[in-house]
């Protein structure tokens, strides 16, 4: 089984890919790094351990673009060890594909990550490190051929026990995020889907190509842009007041004005408004105070 390393420097999209690799049957361990210097360290001692060490890894998921040295970067440092982990990226990005070969990279999936993608990845790795690449739970394509050897004259074939029926899995969907009914967003995760009550969402907080969403019970990453959740939840009392946020009207507590800035308190959270949005923003609490 595998022992796995995941490096990516934003939080959200490390902890999701780790919780991906951990469902995975054949990965025995995964732990992440969120730099290039951890990631280095953490390579160095498995490899000082030695191959049946504690601290073994087998494969290392490299993100691309991170602060300090690139994804690349660290394959290019990681190519010179005598007997170094193999490489999948994991990016955004689709034009370092030819870089990433010419490093030997086993794989190179894209973000969003889906899981089935995610699991040929490890397929791959499995099959190059000669163990096991079976996908989990795979069911074949159709039911097995068995080996149909003549019968002996005069003699009938033996009876064929019943095959009880193949599990039928259905594709994973290739968007993860929808909307259930017009009061709830889905939510997945590493195929467990919750369903969160918009009327629930205090404010969105942009992740890249991702939002989070913050509820009083806690927050959950989705797969969909900051401005496509502007457009859908305007007329639900959303607005947008920095390039980062997106504020539910209703639950703002506080407007501040200090030295020139503008800030609102959304619960226990201060959040920034933008000189561009802050006179849009005053006008429609405004309306929504006296209406």
């Amino acid at each position: 089984m595998l022992r796995v390393l995941a490096v990516d420097d934003e939080k959200p999209l490390l902890e999701e890919l780790l919780y991906l690799l951990r469902s995975d049957p054949r990965v025995h361990s995964a732990e992440g790094a969120s730099d290039a210097t951890e990631a280095l360290r953490r390579v160095t001692r498995a490899l000082e351990s030695g191959p049946d060490g504690p601290d073994r890894i087998d494969v290392v998921f490299l993100d691309i673009h991170m602060a300090g040295l690139t994804g690349l970067d660290i394959a290019r440092l990681l190519a010179g060890f005598a007997r170094p982990p193999l490489i999948v990226f994991v990016t955004a990005h689709e034009g370092f594909a030819v870089q990433a070969f010419d490093l030997k990279a086993v794989d190179y999936v894209l973000k969003p990550v889906r899981p089935e993608r995610l699991a040929e990845a490890v397929r791959r790795a499995c099959a190059q490190l000669g163990g096991p690449a079976g996908a989990p739970a795979a069911a074949a394509s159709g039911p097995p051929v068995r080996s149909q050897a003549p019968a002996a004259s005069g003699a009938r074939p033996a009876p064929q026990p019943p095959q009880p029926p193949l599990p039928q899995h259905r594709p994973v969907p290739e968007v993860t995020v929808a909307d259930r009914a017009a009061d709830q967003i889905a939510v997945e995760l590493g195929g467990v889907t919750r369903f969160v009550a918009i009327a629930d969402i205090a404010y969105v907080e942009a992740q890249g190509d991702y939002a989070r969403l913050h509820t009083d019970g806690g927050s959950h990453l989705v797969r969909i842009p900051l401005s496509t959740l502007e457009q859908r939840w305007a007329a639900r009392g959303f607005v947008r007041i920095h390039r980062r946020h997106l504020v539910a009207l209703g639950r703002i507590d506080e407007l501040r004005l200090d030295a020139g800035t503008t800030s609102v308190r959304v619960g226990a959270a201060e959040l920034q408004v933008s000189r561009r949005h802050a006179r849009e923003l005053r006008d429609l609490l405004m309306r929504h105070a006296t209406g």
